[in-house]
């Protein structure tokens, strides 16, 4: 560990946070008012998108993506899936994702102070422990698909501290056949750089530019549960090769 960096970054993480408290506390109340109804969810996501944005200017954080596919051909519905190595992967997935889509996040997101509201009808929350709440997770967001909905999941079920891909889980790939929609693999390059979990003294923490590649959608019609492996393979595979071509080229 460099020691000469503990306190330029914890301050750094303390301006992060900070800021982050700040604009949910000053758009609470917009936010309380537009997710009351879910006519109102599509207002309460473009005011999601004013957040992230104000979350990651005033730390410096930018973002550059790239898009193999093109931005408008994005189905809809869908179920994007991505890596997950830093809470930033959250904030930038609202401004990567230009449509409509509802979050899967782990139980505990709904013991954060304010932060629960979001998890109240939105988005939904599961805890992968138990099996129960993890058919009542999926079974929601099958009806969020049906009502022509995107749903984001992070496989991985967790945060990877080293930006290492862990293996995936199989709910996003049976839901996807299920219901016959599209996958949108998504790889996000270097978050875990920029805001790495595992401590808050640490674990890094810095301005810089995250790194996105969204990729061509995968189809899933015609597929059957005896494809759910091999899909499943496929997606890991891209994510995974794009990861490894970023990092032999920043060594």
């Amino acid at each position: 560990m460099n020691y000469l960096l503990i306190i330029p970054r914890a301050l750094w993480k303390f301006l992060f946070i900070i800021n982050f408290a700040l604009g949910l506390i000053i758009l609470y109340p917009l936010f309380f008012i537009l997710l009351s109804k879910r006519k109102w969810f599509p207002m309460a996501f473009k005011l999601k998108k004013v957040w992230a944005h104000w979350i990651m200017i005033v730390p410096l954080l930018f973002y550059k993506i790239d898009w193999k596919t093109k931005k408008k051909a994005l189905p809809q519905p869908c179920i994007y899936c991505a890596n997950h190595s830093s809470y930033l992967d959250i904030v930038i997935s609202y401004l990567v994702i230009p449509n409509f889509f509802v979050f899967m996040g782990k139980q505990e997101l709904s013991r954060a102070p304010l932060f629960r509201i979001f998890f109240k009808e939105m988005n939904i929350l599961v805890n992968r422990e138990s099996n129960k709440s993890s058919h009542r997770a999926f079974m929601r967001a099958a009806k969020d698909i049906e009502m022509g909905q995107a749903v984001f999941i992070f496989p991985e079920a967790g945060i990877s501290s080293n930006g290492k891909l862990r293996g995936f889980k199989n709910g996003a790939f049976k839901l996807a056949i299920e219901k016959q929609v599209p996958i949108v693999p998504i790889t996000y390059l270097n978050n875990w750089k920029l805001l790495q979990n595992g401590g808050f003294f640490k674990a890094t923490g810095k301005p810089g530019v995250s790194r996105i590649v969204v990729h061509p959608p995968i189809e899933t019609r015609g597929m059957d549960e005896n494809d759910l492996i091999s899909l499943r393979t496929k997606v890991y595979d891209i994510i995974q090769n794009e990861l490894n071509n970023y990092n032999n080229e920043n060594r």
